[in-house]
């Protein structure tokens, strides 16, 4: 179904980036092809799951999430979905939300789908974009329940700091877009990012870290594989829970 809101350009995927993918951003703007079970995924599920951001002409509000999902639910925000493994577990132990998941790889979108469909899971809808800009441009302020960055690229290189996402800028920014009460969990092995993220949560005047220093992993989060090798490497996993105040 078509809606006003939308612009009318195609929900295919289509190889070029979208235009904020040319400025400095906190991820690889890769493309890639799809294989046969992304493609057959992305055909069956795409009209029902899938987004570009682009096509949005204004932030969501109630009736529009309810269009979106079919339904009213608490709305939780997950930048990065990656490949999608992770999105649909976590989707399928949280019945209770509608989870918005913003990823900008295209196999990662499709292999999402692929993923929902055989868990049986449909709470969940996918925008490819910008986390950045979809938190400016498509999230409401005092709207969002939860926001979950799980295993952000570290950027580890010195000269690649400047592309790590999480700052003291974008903090201010997805606490403005929690509603109060609401939570932002965030999960890395890479301790000097681990140390930058609990900073900039802490600099938040609107956040207030809901553990003594780190969190505890949430209970319905999976070991991801980002997890998993970095155990296997030896290194340390830092969960992070700040909540709106």
């Amino acid at each position: 179904m078509q809606d006003a809101r939308i612009h009318p350009s195609s929900i295919a995927l289509a190889d070029g980036r979208p235009p904020e993918f040319r400025r400095v951003v906190s991820f690889h703007p890769r493309g890639g092809r799809l294989n046969d079970v992304q493609r057959r995924a992305f055909d069956a599920h795409a009209d029902r799951w899938y987004r570009e951001a682009a096509q949005f002409d204004r932030p969501l509000d109630e009736a529009d999430q309810v269009e979106l999902f079919g339904r009213p639910a608490p709305l939780v925000l997950e930048i990065g979905s990656g490949m999608g493994e992770s999105t649909a577990a976590m989707a399928a132990v949280r019945p209770d939300v509608n989870l918005l998941a913003v990823e900008v790889y295209k196999p990662g979108v499709a292999q999402t789908m692929h993923h929902l469909a055989r868990a049986g899971v449909d709470t969940v809808r996918i925008i490819r974009g910008d986390g950045v800009a979809v938190l400016t441009d498509l999230i409401r302020p005092d709207s969002l329940f939860e926001v979950w960055l799980f295993f952000p690229d570290p950027w580890p290189k010195t000269r690649h700091l400047k592309r790590r996402l999480v700052t003291p800028d974008f903090t201010e920014l997805v606490a403005s877009r929690l509603a109060p009460g609401g939570t932002f969990r965030l999960a890395t092995d890479w301790a000097p990012y681990a140390a930058q993220m609990l900073a900039a949560c802490s600099a938040t005047d609107e956040l207030r870290n809901a553990a003594s220093g780190w969190a505890p992993r949430p209970t319905f989060r999976p070991r991801t594989r980002f997890e998993r090798r970095g155990l296997a490497e030896g290194r340390e996993i830092f969960d992070l829970e700040f909540v709106r105040r």
